[in-house]
């Protein structure tokens, strides 16, 4: 039952994720036709702000409330989560409102000292509105993927995104074309709004979930297990966010510094951030759908101590994962070319497109072992080597972009993501035999005690 729920829920998730995905690039080609290289650029600044205040917003609560949630439902305790989504509920709103008011008061110093470009305080500002819709948004779509109910959540962001894209398509439509200061606003409203949209529709599908009527035992310590979950999580995502944002403005300032134009370094920035990643990651939500589902059932597995059921999800999906990644990256190295002209009319966006692509089935890999390592408990350890790899991406971008420009630039996301993958598999296989010798010893104990023949050979 649990392995057709999974085989269920993974191909919803894969199709939305595809419809979604796709969307999404289709609507990046269409706006940066509309505003620009440059105006990409500084649009993707805008994002890198918006996406460490979005951090501060969820805490860790996303993860907290698939991981507490999975918990007592594993343990049978449908009552224990209502009561764990009720804490995260407030976890949230304190987070989600402290993280759009920061954001609110320290726009204009952010937008002139740290990205040093006047035209985002604007846009950061409208952003700020954001932040309690998405930390909410989060505890929801949490607690839908631990119950199992992954269609509610997903049918959100999908009307979600296709609000937010007549709403930014409207908006843009009643500002001046080569304003792009003026553009990012109404991007990041058409954002906000759809946003907004997003949380009353999830609010819907949560209260009149019957999930949620269902009263029964309550597991003790609720909020200090949630608190252990999420605060170092949620610290280990601010340190790597920041580290993030700060390599993502160092960026422009680099390419400046090696002595490329204003103009260009914005142009150059934009087009492999926001321009040849969203083609690189397209095919890869077809792994993501897989890596957050198996969370709820690695951690489900882990509380029942069902040690088979943790190595056959385990080592089935990686394996997947590679010959899936490996095809993907040989079409897009083969057809690099032809894709730049299609999609978005440029040479110069094919170039980049056949640069990286050999490095897709490390990325795409690399997040199914991070699935992996959340579902299995070491989400701090996974977030370490996200800070380790963030740190050293900061300093290699501060020091070789001044001197070898794009070239330092490819390189480096190259190094970050070899780094992570290698580390987190490292990780993954350190933890399997260690697994191995526990639960061989309480396995063993118990069979003896009810006369059953232990099990041999696990993994974990």
């Amino acid at each position: 039952m649990k392995r057709k729920r999974l085989i269920y829920n993974t191909a919803l998730m894969t199709g939305a994720s595809l419809l979604m995905s796709l969307i999404s690039m289709t609507f990046q080609v269409w706006l940066a036709g509309r505003i620009g290289a440059d105006g990409i650029g500084l649009y993707q600044l805008v994002l890198s702000v918006t996406f460490l205040a979005a951090t501060f917003a969820i805490s860790g609560i996303r993860f907290a409330a698939t991981r507490l949630v999975s918990e007592e439902l594993g343990l049978g305790r449908r009552g224990g989560a209502y009561a764990a989504t009720g804490k995260c509920f407030a976890y949230s709103l304190l987070f989600g409102i402290s993280a759009g008011l920061i954001l609110w008061f320290c726009a204009e110093p952010i937008g002139f000292l740290w990205i040093g470009d006047a035209r985002t305080v604007r846009a950061l500002k409208i952003s700020a509105l954001s932040m309690p819709l998405i930390s909410l948004c989060a505890v929801i779509s949490g607690y839908f993927t631990a119950c199992g109910r992954v269609w509610k959540p997903t049918l959100t962001h999908l009307v979600e995104q296709l609000a937010t894209v007549g709403l930014v398509a409207f908006f843009l439509s009643h500002t001046p074309q080569g304003d792009i200061e003026k553009c990012c606003c109404s991007v990041m409203l058409g954002t906000v709004c759809g946003d907004a949209l997003s949380l009353v529709l999830m609010l819907i599908f949560y209260f009149t979930d019957a999930g949620v009527r269902k009263k029964s035992a309550v597991g003790a310590h609720l909020t200090s297990r949630m608190l252990k979950i999420a605060l170092p999580l949620a610290f280990s995502a601010y340190a790597r966010s920041a580290l993030s944002t700060l390599q993502h403005l160092l960026v422009p300032k680099g390419l400046r510094a090696s002595g490329l134009s204003s103009n260009k370094a914005l142009s150059d920035y934009g087009t492999v951030s926001g321009m040849v990643m969203p083609v690189i990651a397209f095919p890869a939500c077809v792994l993501t759908a897989l890596s957050e589902l198996i969370v709820p059932e690695l951690t489900a597995a882990q509380v029942n101590e069902d040690t088979e059921e943790i190595s056959r999800i385990s080592k089935g999906i990686i394996k997947k994962g590679l010959g899936y990644s490996a095809a993907v990256a040989l079409f897009m190295f083969v057809f690099a070319g032809k894709l730049g002209i299609v999609i978005y009319d440029s040479p110069e966006a094919g170039h980049f497109i056949r640069l990286i692509s050999p490095l897709i089935p490390v990325m795409y890999t690399d997040v199914l072992i991070d699935g992996c390592l959340k579902g299995l408990g070491q989400q701090v350890w996974s977030m370490g080597i996200n800070i380790l790899d963030a740190m050293l991406g900061v300093i290699l971008t501060w020091k070789l972009l001044p001197l070898y420009a794009m070239s330092a630039y490819i390189g480096i996301i190259y190094f970050s993501e070899c780094l992570n993958f290698a580390l987190s598999l490292w990780r993954l296989r350190q933890i399997m035999p260690a697994r191995t010798r526990n639960s061989s010893t309480k396995v063993t104990s118990t069979a003896t005690a009810n006369r059953v023949k232990p099990r041999e050979n696990l993994p974990f």
